[in-house]
Order: C-alpha cells, then structure tokens, then sequence
C-alpha cells in the first residue's frame, strides 16, 4: 500500500515512524504548504520519501498514491477529505474526523457513493488490549460504571495563559480538550457500548470560549459512563469498565493502552497484547488489510462508529456553549 501524507507536524512523523515497520506499506509522497517546504524536505530525507509537493491539487492527480492520509489541523479536516474523495483517492483521516456531524455526514456518503475507503485514524478502535477488552467484557456480568480518565497538562497551555492561542485551543481551529485528548474517551465507550442515550458536558473554558478541560457523562440503559478529559491539569489516565463480577482496566489513556488490568471474582492479573511501541502501527495494519481485501463492509461499520461520535461530540458543544468557526458554514445537527 503507498500513502501520500499531508502535513508535517509531530503526528505526521509519528506515522511515518509506524509506516517504516510494516514492509508492505510505503511513503510514496508528503505534500506540504510552501511556507512548510524546508520541514517537507527534512521529512522526505530522513524517511526516504519519493516525492515533495507543495501543491495539494498535483499531489492528488499522482497515480501512484493508494490512498491519503491528513494529518493537519482539526479545521481543515472536512476540506482536504473532501477533495481527496473527489479527486477518486480513498482516506484516511485523522482524529477528529470533522468538525461537526454534518461534515463527516457529506464526507461519508461521498465515500460510499465513489465506492472508496474513508477512515479515521483512531488508535484507540484498532488497539490489541482494547480487542482483549471487548472480548472479555461479557466475563463481568452486568455493567455498572465506566471511568474513563485522560488528563495530560498541555506544553502549549502556559502560553494560552499567557493570551497566545495556538491550534490546540483556538476554536477557530477546531482545538479544545474535548475534540483533542476526551475524544479517545469517547471512542472507547461507544466502541464498547454504542450511542448513549443521553449526553450531559460540564466544561472549564477559557478566555476564548475553548474548553480547557471538561466531564462528558454518557447515559446508557443500565449504567452511567462517564469520561474526563484535560488538557489544563494532569492526573493518572486509564479506562476501567466495572461490572457485577469484577472490573477490567486499562493502565494507560485509550489511546496508547499499554495493558489491561483484569479482574474476575476477585483474581487480579495482567494482560498486554501490544508488540509495537508506536501505537499507530496497529491501526495501519489494520487499514492496509481492509484496502487490500477490499473489505468495505468492515471499513463502513467503523464509519458508522464515527458518526455516532461525532454526534454526540455535537452535542456536548452545543451543550457547553463552544462554537467552532467552520459551524458558521455547515449547520450542526444533533
């Protein structure tokens, strides 16, 4: 499979870092701003690149390219996808997919019209200890509580304080502790349990009406799940689903999920599925095996699981008060 990558920002080389370990995936090209060129040409160097654009139009028209994978700022997610699909590439995407429902509704039925391959890269879905979570959960009997906690004190919030706002919270960008660090939160639960029926967000926003931190409560039939996310403090992050005979854990935020922390009747033990430092290596094997099996059944299913998280992402921002830029454009629905 030859990816072409656009952008050039730390999530861009810690791609291609997970691109280097697995044989049958290449970089086949990296397109960046003109203003961005001499960090393009660092990239291509060091990762033995074939080709530098500067030109998102003809580095779209490139045969060789399989699919594209974009990994700039939240804001820009909707356009760059949306003229990939055009432009007949598959995609993948990085989280969050879009910036509200209704881009990733136009997005998603673009794909499956075209017959194309949309994904969004999420970690967290694709995650060996998060699978071990999923297939043992019926070993707890009636779930009662899920806590989910991913707090990291941001290296760009002194700065925020200070009145500079960098993408990470500029609402202008998409940017915010719920869209940036809870969204792993999110993604664990429903891909556990599905939509909640209810959604409740109680936020700390700052000076520019981004949120900080915040605490989205899931409602469900039979439990509560509630997931924290800050990017304004730092605590012990983890995911711990409890249930009727016992409890199973993760020891890291969902997204990495270093290992899970099992316990059944009251046996505690240690389960760690992951052979590969870079947690994003899992999720690209995974995208090539549905490219390469043309398995679009399974590649539109996890479509569905992102629609219904952003759905709820919608809804928690209109609950909390916190507009995006792009919402002057595409109507948010809920």
């Amino acid at each position: 499979m030859k990816i072409g990558i656009v952008g050039s920002g730390n999530i861009v080389r810690t791609c291609l870092d997970a691109i280097a370990q697995i044989p049958s995936i290449s970089c086949e090209a990296v397109v960046v701003r003109e203003s961005s060129r001499a960090k393009g040409e660092s990239l291509v160097k060091e990762f033995g690149i074939n080709k530098l654009y500067t030109d998102y139009a003809a580095f779209l028209s490139d045969p060789t390219i399989d699919i594209v994978y974009i990994g700039i700022t939240n804001n820009l997610h909707y356009e760059y996808t949306l003229a990939a699909l055009n432009a007949n590439k598959h995609v993948i995407c990085e989280k969050p997919f879009t910036s509200n429902y209704a881009e990733l509704l136009t997005l998603s039925a673009l794909a499956r019209k075209n017959n194309l391959f949309l994904f969004e890269a999420i970690t967290t879905l694709y995650s060996p200890n998060v699978q071990f979570i999923q297939e043992n959960i019926s070993k707890l009997g009636d779930i009662k509580l899920v806590q989910c906690n991913y707090s990291q004190y941001s290296s760009r919030y002194s700065q925020y304080l200070a009145g500079t706002v960098l993408p990470a919270f500029d609402p202008a960008m998409s940017g915010g502790a719920l869209y940036d660090i809870n969204i792993y939160n999110l993604h664990f639960t429903c891909a556990l349990f599905g939509a909640p029926l209810s959604v409740a967000y109680h936020a700390n926003i700052g000076f520019n009406g981004i949120d900080t931190s915040g605490v989205l409560l899931l409602t469900y039939a039979d439990f509560i799940a509630v997931c924290c996310g800050a990017k304004d403090s730092q605590s012990p992050s983890h995911a711990t689903v409890q249930g009727t005979k016992g409890y199973l854990k993760l020891t890291s935020a969902p997204n990495t999920a270093n290992s899970v922390e099992c316990c059944f009747d009251n046996e505690l033990s240690i389960v760690d599925n992951n052979k590969y430092e870079n947690h994003m290596v899992y999720e690209f094997m995974n995208f090539e095996t549905m490219l390469m099996q043309n398995d679009y059944t399974r590649c539109y299913k996890n479509l569905d699981h992102s629609l219904i998280v952003l759905n709820v992402l919608n809804e928690a921002r209109k609950q909390a008060g916190i507009h995006f830029l792009s919402d002057n454009t595409c109507h948010i629905t809920s």
